[in-house]
């Protein structure tokens, strides 16, 4: 519950503040409260909606994804990213693939815009075909996590969407490391791409967790990238944070 209370805050700041704020689900299928109930319950009236976009996987029944996705829209939300989830673990995918679930989705509700998922370390041409094809179903998408130590993944995802004419709105993935401790970053391993030995050599120069963030957003804007997404803020301290690292960024 405490975890919640400090969610709630964290959301109240930062939206206030005009970040929008996404919010997952399970990605891997583990039971879990129901993150949208908690929202609408907790969340008050005093918050804009339209900045919180919560996360839909696969990993729950076909029945509970086209209900969460009813309840988003009548509660107010605009947005949702709808994803697959791990297939390495937990229940079953409802669907094959994401782009399936929100294809049901924009059949049912067409006022909902819809985000998928890039992932800019996988072939390049093969990723961009799937957001070009017109059976993505998504107004919007955000990538899996990229750093500035593998910005040769990025500009080859850049140039390949620029070549295709893709004209799909992207975040691009930033992760907030900690630290550099290698148990930690094993762990992490299991789910993203992880630059173990670079983000060693910064923190082991003595770079703060802060200034690590912001050198990849600021190699991210060097090459092109416009929107991001910042992922793991530490929840009590997320907008103090996230000011600290777009200012040495840049951004601010």
């Amino acid at each position: 519950m405490d975890a919640w209370i400090d969610t709630y805050h964290a959301v109240r700041r930062l939206t206030r503040a005009g970040t929008f704020v996404f919010l997952t689900d399970s990605a891997v299928g583990t039971k879990e409260e129901d993150n949208l109930r908690h929202l609408a319950i907790n969340l008050g009236q005093d918050v804009p909606r339209e900045r919180i976009v919560p996360f839909l996987t696969t990993k729950h029944s076909l029945e509970y994804c086209l209900s969460y996705a009813e309840r988003a829209h009548q509660h107010g939300f605009r947005s949702l990213v709808v994803l697959g989830g791990d297939k390495s673990v937990g229940p079953a995918r409802a669907v094959s693939h994401a782009w399936q679930l929100r294809q049901l989705l924009r059949g049912r509700n067409a006022d909902l815009e819809l985000g998928g998922w890039a992932n800019p370390h996988a072939d390049a041409e093969r990723q961009i075909d799937f957001l070009v094809d017109a059976e993505f179903n998504a107004e919007f998408y955000l990538t899996q996590v990229v750093s500035h130590h593998d910005l040769t993944a990025v500009t080859r995802f850049l140039d390949a969407a620029v070549r295709r004419g893709l004209t799909l709105p992207g975040l691009f993935g930033v992760f907030y490391y900690r630290s550099a401790k290698p148990r930690t970053l094993e762990i992490l391993k299991e789910f993203l791409p992880v630059p173990v030995d670079g983000l060693a050599g910064e923190f082991g120069a003595g770079a703060s967790a802060d200034e690590v963030c912001a050198r990849t957003i600021r190699a991210l804007a060097g090459v092109g990238v416009r929107h991001f997404y910042i992922s793991n803020l530490p929840i009590g301290k997320a907008h103090s944070t996230l000011a600290r690292i777009l200012e040495l960024a840049g951004i601010r």
